[in-house]
């Protein structure tokens, strides 16, 4: 069955982004960056209509945005425009921003039994990527190829490293996740790489990996080793959609000006 509700980790704190760069903003962004908010960056709309936009092409019609408590800016701008949007939009409250796991369990009372895909708040995915692993209607997650996302979504090989690489068996099963990998890892070295930018298909069965998972040496809640507990759970294998389509990252603001190029040719419809 096709999926059709997405949850879209909007709760943190932005910290990259706020910090100063010798970049010229508009006063509304720069005020935004300030803020850290950047799943609201403005642009001719904010940033998150137009991932909205995405996903209602690729057939999604409802999506549970994990916010902060302090987002009340946030809820009443969907409220607001609620009226002739293709995707209805709820939200959840993850109290601390505590990692990616934790934002996912936070919005276990939204999410009503089937799949349902889980994607950032701050990247801005390819349409058809988003339908195929819609359609996928199991466990899954894109992975990217590197050279898509070097050369046409303007990522240094350097910054990719700062990303997950996906160790994939030859039949395209998830065997192993390794977040921001070292330079000489074995799959950083590989001539082929592959490149998770947190886009998958999840099941209800993750919430109880994610309810019992430790945190990582950073103190936080990981969703790879909430996946990791799923795997060894559940017995279930995630399929990796390989896509040579590109993903446009908004973690400084650095990376405004190179988004505010591509989205100027677009008119959403979220």
């Amino acid at each position: 069955m096709t999926t059709t509700t997405a949850v879209i980790l909007a709760r943190g704190l932005g910290t990259r982004m706020r910090q100063a760069q010798e970049v010229s903003l508009a006063p509304a962004q720069a005020a935004a960056a300030a803020q850290g908010a950047k799943a609201m960056m403005p642009f001719d709309r904010p940033f998150l209509d137009y991932s909205l936009s995405r996903l209602a092409d690729a057939g999604i019609t409802r999506a549970v945005l994990v916010l902060g408590p302090e987002h009340d800016g946030v809820r009443r701008y969907f409220h607001d425009t609620r009226i002739g949007r293709r995707v209805e939009v709820e939200f959840s409250i993850q109290a601390e921003p505590l990692g990616t796991a934790d934002a996912v369990r936070a919005a276990k009372a939204q999410v009503h039994g089937g799949t349902f895909l889980v994607l950032n708040g701050d990247n801005l995915y390819p349409t058809e990527t988003i339908r195929r692993l819609a359609h996928l209607g199991a466990h899954g997650l894109a992975a990217f190829t590197a050279q898509s996302l070097i050369e046409r979504g303007g990522l240094s090989s350097a910054r990719l490293l700062k990303f997950a690489l996906l160790d994939i068996s030859p039949d395209g099963a998830l065997l192993d996740i390794h977040e921001k990998p070292a330079p000489d890892h074995p799959l950083a070295l590989r001539s082929e790489r592959y490149v998770s930018m947190n886009l998958w298909s999840f099941s209800s069965s993750i919430f109880d990996a994610c309810d019992f998972i430790s945190p990582s040496p950073r103190g936080e809640f990981e969703l790879q080793d909430a996946v990791r507990l799923d795997q060894s759970k559940t017995g279930l294998p995630y399929r990796c959609v390989i896509s040579e389509e590109t993903v446009l990252d908004l973690s400084s603001q650095a990376d405004i000006a190179h988004m505010a190029g591509h989205l100027e040719k677009i008119t959403p419809a979220p």
